[in-house]
């Protein structure tokens, strides 16, 4: 069942079973707050194993661009169109939280976000691949995040 993520009542709808539930709650309406205010979009989660080509995309991505697999298990992800970006968004139980921004015209931008929220480590899979800058969020508390450019076509 999809769940429209209010970002002025920060809840952990969906997300119980991380460890980091309240701090990947703040993060998840963080991002929903971005896409209210700067597109008017209203963010929507669902259940990961309801949209499977979601998961699948970023899995897809991860693995061919950077030879990447996720270990935590995906909670919740959610894939829409704005401002001629496909974004497709995954949060995991560790508390990691994974966008692709794929930019639909030839030459656009296209890069994988990578979000770490507050109190869990970074993941042993991402470790020696990234270094995660900081960012305060009123939501989220201390966000850590990095990112890389998509080469591929997908």
């Amino acid at each position: 069942m999809s769940y429209t993520v209010d970002f002025e009542n920060v809840s952990t709808v969906g997300l119980e079973s991380s460890p980091v539930a309240k701090a990947l709650a703040g993060l998840r309406a963080n991002e929903a707050r971005y896409y209210r205010n700067k597109y008017g979009h209203v963010f929507t989660v669902s259940p990961a194993d309801e949209e499977p080509e979601a998961l699948d995309r970023v899995n897809d991505i991860l693995a061919k661009e950077r030879d990447i697999v996720i270990s935590s298990r995906p909670l919740e992800v959610t894939s829409f169109e704005v401002d001629g970006y496909k974004m497709t968004y995954v949060f995991y139980e560790s508390g990691l939280s994974i966008n692709v921004m794929y930019g639909i015209e030839d030459g656009a931008k296209r890069a994988v976000g990578l979000k770490l929220s507050e109190g869990m480590e970074v993941p042993e899979e991402l470790a020696s691949k990234f270094k995660f800058a900081r960012q305060n969020s009123k939501l989220a508390g201390v966000i850590r995040g990095s990112f890389f450019v998509i080469k591929g076509e997908y």
